[in-house]
């Protein structure tokens, strides 16, 4: 039987891991701010992450987990602050705002259906797939970067520190969910250990050509 303390501990430093991952985008937002535009780069991974946040908040609510809870909850403020960034700076604020507006109106719409249905085991299944299903999305989005990466057999454009950050946390929160024998927090970070653990895997199989370079001269 493992001991509540070590449930908590795990639970906490996946929670600190996950915000520190999710104030990543302060970094993204000072390049926009110093830039004075976003240039061609798409708001919509703050919006996926906003839905994904919001949802899993939702969750955290229906099976009464705090640290599930409060993490989002930090994460969908750090979203919301995102978006109000990539909205000042952006070009074309239609687009950003109808994702928004469109978002939005899904959110509420889910969070009434799980408020006024009474049946709350089947309301916890059904926001917990979701949940899922959104996550799944957010870690499958590297893919067509993957292919790029063994088209040209070259890692260079992959993100080390990020997939770094992704594998740990994905690892953490993988190991929460058997704790808590939860197959919704199992499942999504199982398969982000698994792609995270591939993307390394690919700094080994295609090493930085500059690396290589250097061993030449």
């Amino acid at each position: 039987m493992v001991s509540e303390s070590y449930k908590e501990l795990l639970a906490t430093t996946a929670s600190i891991c996950t915000v520190l991952q999710f104030l990543a985008g302060i970094l993204v937002c000072k390049k926009y701010i110093i830039n004075g535009t976003t240039g061609d780069t798409s708001g919509f991974s703050f919006v996926a992450c906003l839905l994904s946040c919001s949802f899993w908040l939702r969750y955290g609510q229906l099976i009464g987990d705090s640290f599930v809870i409060w993490v989002n909850i930090t994460g969908t403020f750090l979203q919301l602050s995102y978006i109000a960034v990539y909205t000042k700076y952006c070009t074309q604020k239609s687009l950003i705002l109808k994702q928004f507006i469109t978002s939005v109106i899904f959110i509420t719409v889910v969070y009434f259906y799980s408020i006024i249905n009474q049946d709350k085991a089947e309301v916890t299944s059904q926001i917990g797939l979701l949940s899922c299903a959104l996550t799944i999305l957010f870690f499958a989005s590297p893919l067509t970067m993957l292919a790029h990466v063994i088209r040209e057999k070259n890692a260079d454009s992959l993100p080390f520190p990020v997939i770094i950050a992704s594998f740990v946390v994905s690892c953490q929160w993988f190991a929460y969910g058997i704790l808590l024998n939860d197959p919704f927090i199992q499942m999504p970070n199982f398969l982000g250990c698994i792609l995270s653990a591939f993307q390394l895997s690919l700094f080994t199989i295609y090493p930085a050509k500059k690396l290589i370079d250097s061993h030449i001269i």
